[in-house]
């Protein structure tokens, strides 16, 4: 009863938020102009065309696309008669989409988890099952989904404490939205415990492991890296500053001038996790005094230049596989990091900042195999202190080629045998049907 009394209340504080979406989604769009195309389908109204019936995988943005490419290559050919439905919240997850799987999936964002949306869309697609990935728990999208019969998984399952704290407080709403999965697939023990701990029932949970490291270096990505590579006119030591957000551009700046002074020709490689980023990231280059080429304009990177932003849109995989040392962005500050296994497929070495919460048990396994070097915790808010530390770390890599190949062979080797969750996950999901 108090259940129903929360998913009541829950849908109502939707209902009534939605101008104030509609207004935030306009607003968003002001830097990113992706944001006010489709806005239809974010209420649940999705084009004629799309056919119903089928499996719908969401993935929320570019991220976690890439991270289910394994599974839903696998689904097409398990399923090859199945209409597959893959959603995204993003623009970068629905052009990322579009990019790996082209016509073969059917793709529209998911929508809002109000009532009518909810409602709409579901009326539309009629899948027979959905499946949602980590920490996506929508509970009236559950809820009716589930009131309509249809099979529902949560893979790759992941909840951090941060998140248990928040969800503790709305226990009685979130501990039935986990309970209406017919599976939960965890990507570790540490996960399966805390959906234990969250009220999940121990039937419903298993343990899968990762779809993460589930990559490979496909024939696309092996093209798109000699495309990128033509550009570079000279060989140069290079450092790929990956996946950032505000503040990291300004640490990585400090550090590179240092580096600079002992390896001149070094190119800095800025990859931006934000579209609407790209302009404030190549002004702050600029105003540091940098020599900056940006994708975009499709400049030739002469010894000349410096610095090169990456102001395009599915090109990180790529761009690993030059580096001569990557660093993942997110990493030094709340956001808890970025995936390092990008960079270690690559037998790349990395080297992230203090807080990597997204990545717990993937960097408990890199740091026990020497495969990554992470920065201190200092329990300051200093830039110039993680500035400084970040400089030397990257200064001794560099240095040493001897320590390049054993960090990268490592980082490798971890991600190469922790491989096969996407099947596992896979087989989960045909028992279900």
């Amino acid at each position: 009863m108090r259940y129903q009394f929360s998913l009541m209340l829950y849908r109502l504080v939707f209902l009534c938020l939605l101008p104030v979406i509609w207004l935030l989604l306009l607003l968003r769009s002001i830097k990113q102009n992706a944001y006010r195309q489709r806005l239809s389908e974010r209420f649940g109204f999705l084009p004629r065309e799309l056919k119903s019936g089928g499996i719908i995988v969401h993935a929320a943005s570019v991220g976690e696309v890439i991270a289910l490419k394994s599974f839903i290559s696998q689904l097409l050919e398990a399923k090859p008669k199945d209409v597959i439905t893959v959603t995204t919240f993003t623009p970068t997850g629905s052009e990322q989409v579009r990019k790996l799987f082209g016509d073969r999936v059917q793709h529209c964002y998911l929508p809002i988890d109000s009532t009518f949306c909810v409602a709409a869309f579901l009326n539309k697609l009629k899948p027979r099952a959905m499946v949602f990935m980590e920490t996506e728990l929508w509970p009236n999208l559950i809820a009716q989904s589930r009131e309509q019969g249809l099979k529902l998984l949560l893979i790759n399952a992941r909840l951090s404490q941060k998140s248990m704290n928040s969800y503790r407080k709305i226990s009685w709403l979130i501990a039935p939205t986990i309970n209406s999965f017919d599976k939960v697939l965890c990507q570790s023990q540490v996960n399966y415990d805390n959906f234990l701990a969250m009220g999940a029932d121990d039937s419903r949970c298993k343990v899968s492991g990762n779809v993460k490291f589930d990559i490979s270096v496909t024939q696309t990505i092996k093209e798109k890296q000699q495309e990128l590579a033509a550009f570079i006119e000279d060989e140069r030591l290079i450092w790929v500053v990956a996946s950032t957000h505000k503040g990291d551009e300004k640490i990585a700046l400090t550090a590179f001038a240092s580096l600079l002074k002992n390896f001149p020709e070094l190119l800095l490689i800025i990859v931006p996790r934000h579209p609407e980023r790209f302009n404030d990231v190549a002004i702050l280059c600029q105003e540091q005094g940098y020599s900056v080429a940006q994708r975009s304009t499709q400049d030739t990177i002469t010894r000349e230049k410096q610095i090169w932003l990456l102001d395009s849109l599915g090109e990180l995989l790529p761009t690993c596989a030059l580096a001569s040392v990557v660093t993942m962005g997110g990493s030094f500050s709340d956001i808890g990091g970025h995936n390092p296994l990008e960079p270690a497929l690559f037998k790349k070495p990395i080297v992230v900042g203090p807080n990597m919460s997204n990545f717990v048990e993937v960097m408990q396994q890199l740091i026990a195999e020497k495969g990554i070097v992470q920065l201190t915790d200092k329990g300051d808010s200093d830039d110039r202190n993680t500035a400084d530390e970040l400089f030397h770390e990257i200064d001794a890599i560099l240095t040493s080629e001897e320590t390049q190949q054993a960090l990268g062979e490592s980082a490798h080797r971890v991600v190469t045998e922790n491989q096969g969750a996407s099947q596992r996950t896979l087989k989960q999901l045909l028992k279900l049907l």
